[in-house]
């Protein structure tokens, strides 16, 4: 197989291409679960990593000799690494905290948030024109995008950051974050969603007071 390889020019092209995509994708891969902390992930991706170097890149190296085996190498090089940080958005591991400073004084945007299932701390703090709420919330990569559209549906003109924390230690953040509730909306429609929200609950209050109320009369 290998002597089909090195007699045919295209195929040793394709070969040098493909090798070297598979092999810079788990070096990416690697390298960002280290710098995110997951170190077994990390040390499994290296194994992947040294058995295709020692497999198949080997073969590559011994075949620079001509330009369009090095463009080919090049080329798998630099699609390698798009492909790894790709997988890794997808995979979306770990939490992105959002902060976020709004000056509307009109909607409780905090409770709204919480309401959706995300985890938010807020305060109010002062700037050149005033007053400000000021947010932390705390939500998983995967909806972070969704996150931010959200908050600009609500308030066009909220000011936002977000930040990827490398620990995360105390709190009920994690555990108070709701992903049915998450994947359950989409930004564009939040505002008749948390009509709903507020109806079922201002139903709920009124239900369980009409208990009470029973109760009491027997």
């Amino acid at each position: 197989m290998l002597q089909a390889i090195s007699d045919s020019p295209m195929l040793m092209i394709l070969v040098i291409f493909v090798i070297n995509i598979i092999y810079v994708t788990f070096l990416t891969m690697r390298t960002i679960m280290t710098l995110k902390g997951y170190r077994f992930v990390a040390a499994a991706f290296s194994i992947l990593e040294t058995f295709v170097y020692v497999i198949g890149l080997g073969l590559v190296l011994d075949n620079l000799d001509k330009p369009l085996n090095i463009v080919a190498y090049a080329l798998g090089f630099g699609v390698g690494i798009l492909v790894g940080t790709k997988i890794e958005e997808k995979l979306a591991l770990g939490y992105t905290v959002v902060n976020v400073t709004t000056a509307k004084k009109d909607i409780d945007l905090p409770n709204d948030l919480r309401n959706l299932g995300y985890g938010v701390t807020h305060g109010h703090q002062y700037g050149r024109d005033g007053q400000r709420t000021v947010m932390q919330i705390l939500t998983p990569r995967k909806y972070e995008r969704k996150l931010i559209e959200t908050i600009k549906e609500l308030d066009d003109r909220a000011f936002i950051i977000s930040h990827e924390p490398k620990n995360i230690h105390g709190g009920f953040w994690t555990k108070g974050l709701s992903r049915r509730k998450m994947s359950n909306y989409e930004p564009e429609n939040v505002e008749e969603v948390l009509e709903e929200v507020y109806e079922a609950q201002e139903q709920g209050d009124v239900d369980g007071r009409a208990q009470k109320t029973e109760k009491k009369e027997i």
